[in-house]
C-alpha cells in the first residue's frame, strides 16, 4: 500500500530538518512518552570515582558492580533515573544547569537530539584515538558520530528481533511447536497475521499481545527508510511506514490481539497466564519475559521474526563535556564495552553485543537458553542484525514513532475508527515536529 500523503520534506512551507539534524544512518528504538526526573550527581571522592546516570531495566548495575569488584577502591555512584526518555530529559536539564553526571546512558532514539550540540559531550577520539569506534558495527557507531566526526557515544548493545512463542499454547491450537516449523509459518507479516487467525479460531483466545508494538513497532525496525529521507527531510508518510501501520490495523481487524499495552501490569501478568501466545521479542526482552514468568522455563521458545531481520533499540554511553571525572568515566567505558566485556554481558544478561568480532565466538554463536527451550539465541539475534539496511534517524525519530503508535493504540485500546487512524497519526506528528 502506498501513502497518499505527499513527502513532507518536499511540501512548500513545511519545516524540514536540515541535513545536520540527521545524525547518521542507524536503526533506532522508539521511546514511550517523555517525562522529567530530577537528579543531581553527588560529588565523587577518590580520583577514580565517578557518577553515572542510567535508565531502569537495562542491567547496568551488574556491570558497575563487576567493575568495582575488579577495581578495589573505585566507587561508582549509579543512579537509575527512570525510563530511557526520562533519563534523556534529566540529562538535558542537567546540561542546561551545568551540573552533570560524569557518565550517562542514552537510548539510540534520543541520541540525535544530543548530537545537535556535540560540544556538550566529550569526543571519544580525544580519549581513545581516531579508531575508537573500530570494534563496533559500522551503522551503530555511525549513529554516534556527528557530521564533524566527533564520536559522542560508545554503543552498549543492539536489539536484534525474534518472536517469542508459547509451545504449549501452540500445541493446544494444533500448530507446530518446533521453532523451525514455527518460523516457516510466517515468512512475512501477512502470514504472521494469518497464523494468528488460525490460532484464535482454534482456541478462542488472543494470539499476539498487541498490534501497536508487536506488529507496527517491529515492522518499523525492518524498513530501509523510516521517518527521514537521505537528505534529512521528513519521510514519515513513506510507503514502508504506511505498510507497517496498515499491517497493525490488519492484525486488529483479524481479531488476534489481546489488546494489552506492552510493559504494563496486564502485559506483565499476561506473559505468565497465557493471555497471548506470542510477543515479538528483541534480545533485551528475554530477561523481562523470564522475570515475569519464572515458572514457565521450557514453555517459551523463539522463532524468526517475519521478514527475517530487524533491530529495536540499543544504547550509548556518553560523557558530558562538563563532567568532572572524564578520565575515570572513560576508563570504565573502555573496560566494560570492550569486545570481551560485551561478550560476557551477553552470556550474563542476553544483551546482543555491538562488536561483530564476537558473533563467531562459541560463547555467543553456540549459546542456547534453557528457559527458551534451549533456543540458539545468539545465532537467532545475530542473524537478525547482520543483513539489515540502516535508515536515517533524526531529532524527532522517537516522537514521530510515538505519535503513530498512539494512533494505533487508540484503535486497539479505545475503539477509535481505524479508517481515521492514519490521518490522525500523521496530523499529530505534524503538530509535534512543527509542521502545523
Amino acid at each position: 500500500m502506498r501513502t497518499t500523503a505527499p513527502p513532507l520534506a518536499h511540501s512548500p512551507g513545511r519545516r524540514a530538518p536540515s541535513r545536520r539534524q540527521v545524525l547518521s544512518y542507524a536503526l533506532a528504538g522508539l521511546g514511550a512518552a517523555a517525562a522529567t526526573s530530577a537528579c543531581s550527581p553527588s560529588a565523587p571522592t577518590g580520583p577514580r570515582d565517578f557518577t553515572f546516570w542510567s535508565f531502569t531495566g537495562i542491567g547496568q548495575k551488574a556491570d558497575v558492580e563487576r567493575y568495582m569488584s575488579a577495581n578495589p577502591g573505585v566507587t561508582i555512584k549509579l543512579t537509575e533515573v527512570g525510563s530511557s526518555q526520562e533519563t534523556a530529559q534529566a540529562l538535558t536539564t542537567a546540561i542546561a544547569g551545568g551540573k552533570v553526571p560524569d557518565l550517562a546512558l542514552v537510548q539510540a532514539a534520543d541520541l540525535p537530539k544530543f548530537a545537535l550540540s556535540p560540544d556538550n559531550f566529550v569526543d571519544y577520539r580525544r580519549l581513545g584515538g581516531d579508531d575508537v569506534g573500530a570494534p563496533y558495527l559500522d551503522w551503530v557507531i555511525a549513529q554516534a558520530t556527528t557530521r564533524g566526526g566527533q564520536v559522542i557515544g560508545i554503543p552498549t548493545d543492539v536489539g536484534g528481533l525474534a518472536v517469542a512463542y508459547r509451545k504449549d499454547l501452540f500445541a493446544a491450537a494444533g500448530l507446530p511447536t518446533d521453532r523451525d516449523e514455527v518460523s516457516a509459518l510466517w515468512p512475512d507479516w501477512p502470514s504472521f497475521i494469518e497464523t494468528g487467525r488460525r490460532y484464535t479460531e482454534a482456541t478462542g483466545n488472543a494470539f499476539v499481545d498487541n498490534a501497536a508494538t508487536s506488529v507496527f513497532y517491529q515492522a518499523l525496525g525492518q524498513v530501509s527508510e523510516q521517518f527521514y529521507d537521505a537528505d534529512g527531510g521528513y519521510a514519515y508518510t513513506n510507503p514502508q511506514v504506511r505498510q507497517a501501520f496498515d499491517w497493525s490495523l490488519d492484525a486488529l481487524a483479524a481479531g488476534i490481539s489481546a489488546r494489552v499495552d506492552s510493559f504494563g501490569s496486564a502485559w506483565n501478568a499476561g506473559i505468565g497466564r497465557g493471555a497471548f501466545a506470542v510477543t515479538c521479542s528483541p534480545s533485551w526482552m528475554l530477561g523481562t519475559i523470564k522475570s515475569q514468568a519464572p515458572d514457565l522455563e521450557g514453555q517459551w521458545d523463539l522463532a524468526t521474526i517475519p521478514n527475517g531481520i530487524g533491530n529495536w533499540g540499543g544504547s550509548y554511553l556518553a560523557i558530558p563535556a562538563a563532567a568532572e571525572r572524564k578520565e575515570a568515566a572513560w576508563e570504565y567505558v573502555r573496560s566494560v564495552q570492550s569486545p570481551a566485556s560485551q561478550l560476557q554481558h551477553f552470556v550474563d544478561a542476553g544483551s546482543l553485543p555491538t562488536t561483530p568480532e564476537n558473533y563467531s565466538e562459541p560463547e555467543l554463536a553456540d549459546f542456547t537458553d534453557p528457559y527458551f527451550s534451549n533456543a540458539p539465541t545468539g545465532a537467532i539475534f545475530t542473524k537478525a542484525v547482520l543483513d539489515i539496511t540502516p535508515f536515517p534517524v533524526g531529532r524527532y525519530t522517537a516522537e514521530i514513532g510515538t505519535e503513530l503508535q498512539n494512533a494505533i493504540k487508540a484503535v486497539e485500546l479505545s475503539a477509535a475508527d481505524p479508517a481515521q487512524a492514519w490521518a490522525k497519526g500523521v496530523r499529530n506528528v505534524e503538530i509535534v515536529v512543527g509542521d502545523l
